[in-house]
């Protein structure tokens, strides 16, 4: 059986999604993909699971009575040196993984950029994750 396989840009104008977000749900593992050289190709059958699924039509969150918010942030967290940088991440990412499910879809990227003495921090999910995420930020 031959399979038929389609790029990220085909699935976006398909779906009529932003190919970043096809990555995203890629990154995520909402849609298996194959890594053939520099892209991602993703077979026709993997597609229908996604498709069938209803991932490509629902937002993450639900934040109030039928209304559905969706935020990113990135944050410059100016530290003292690698030993601060590592306490924050540590905490940041203690925080992400004690949320309660009820908050949805998230995920926090963070890098120590050494030259300038700063942890960057980005943060993707819905409001109620991005308030507590902020709150412990500012705590910090």
């Amino acid at each position: 059986m031959i399979n038929e396989y389609y790029t990220v840009e085909q699935i976006s104008e398909m779906l009529n999604i932003h190919p970043k977000t096809i990555q995203r749900y890629i990154r995520e593992g909402k849609l298996r993909a194959t890594k053939i050289g520099k892209g991602w190709r993703i077979a026709g059958h993997d597609l229908s699971t996604f498709t069938e699924s209803g991932v490509s039509k629902t937002p993450a969150t639900q934040d109030g009575p039928g209304r559905r918010v969706i935020a990113s942030s990135v944050i410059d967290i100016y530290v003292d040196g690698k030993e601060d940088a590592i306490r924050i991440m540590n905490t940041l990412t203690a925080s992400l993984n004690s949320k309660p499910s009820e908050y949805g879809q998230s995920s926090m990227h963070s890098q120590y950029i050494e030259r300038e003495n700063m942890v960057r921090v980005t943060l993707w999910g819905g409001i109620r994750f991005m308030a507590i995420m902020m709150d412990s930020i500012a705590a910090l």
